[in-house]
């Protein structure tokens, strides 16, 4: 029988949910701390960069989620969640220009400190809730000394390498879904698979001496055998198998 929910759920076990959720508490942190109301006066980029933090967070579990009825919902807010933390990331960049200085080289040890550290497979109990932001915690405290920084170039310049570490888990996560959609096909083809099948078991079906799929009742249009009965390949016109029904 076709699968007709498969591949949907599953974001709390992705590093790059779980890196998402560190970039958002640590862009809360940065907003709190750091966006005086001299330098932001109505809010506005406030509101801005949190919001981009919690697309790249949120689009990323809602993609997932969607991920049992439509691929192509998945990619799709995968790809939101992608580029709204590319934004997150311009905003963090012209904070640094703003104070006539550029982000850290990527050879720098500063860079190199923040790129070595690894995130912790999650190894959830029954009570996954708890587990996950439990494990969130625990990771996010691996960065602790730039993302809890006084400096707030030093803050800046982490969550720049934070991003765009999940920028590219999230590339690496949208060629996996290309790969999966097109060996395993979307939703619509399960839901057609599925009722073929079903028909095929109603009315005790033979399988197709040519693909080995479901075949199905069809009559005769044309020809010398114009309105009789018999068996067409579940899969024409890509397979033109067919088969006499015995009385």
């Amino acid at each position: 029988m076709a699968e007709l929910f498969s591949g949907g759920g599953g974001y709390r076990w992705l590093d790059s949910w779980v890196m998402g959720n560190i970039i958002q508490l640590g862009t809360h942190r940065f907003c709190d701390t750091f966006l005086t109301h001299h330098l932001d006066p109505t809010g506005r980029q406030y509101d801005q960069m949190t919001q981009a933090a919690r697309s790249g967070c949120s689009n990323n579990v809602e993609g997932s989620e969607r991920g049992a009825t439509s691929k192509e919902t998945e990619m799709r807010l995968t790809d939101v969640a992608r580029a709204s933390l590319a934004e997150l990331s311009g905003d963090y960049v012209f904070w640094i220009l703003r104070k006539k200085l550029r982000p850290w080289k990527k050879t720098s040890d500063e860079s190199k400190a923040v790129y070595a550290i690894r995130l912790d497979k999650p190894n959830y109990g029954t009570d996954v809730l708890y587990d996950s932001c439990d494990h969130i915690l625990k990771q996010q405290e691996k960065f602790a000394t730039w993302l809890e920084s006084e400096d707030d170039v030093t803050a800046a310049n982490a969550l720049i390498i934070l991003i765009a570490r999940t920028i590219n888990m999230l590339n690496r996560q949208m060629a996996a879904q290309g790969d999966k959609f097109k060996q395993e096909g979307g939703f619509r083809e399960h839901l057609k698979e599925a009722r073929i099948e079903e028909i095929a078991k109603r009315e005790n079906a033979p399988a197709c001496p040519e693909c080995g799929k479901p075949m199905r009742k069809r009559m005769a249009k044309t020809g010398k055998n114009s309105g009789k009965s018999f068996w067409g390949c579940s899969a024409y016109p890509s397979c033109n198998g067919a088969r006499e029904i015995e009385s």
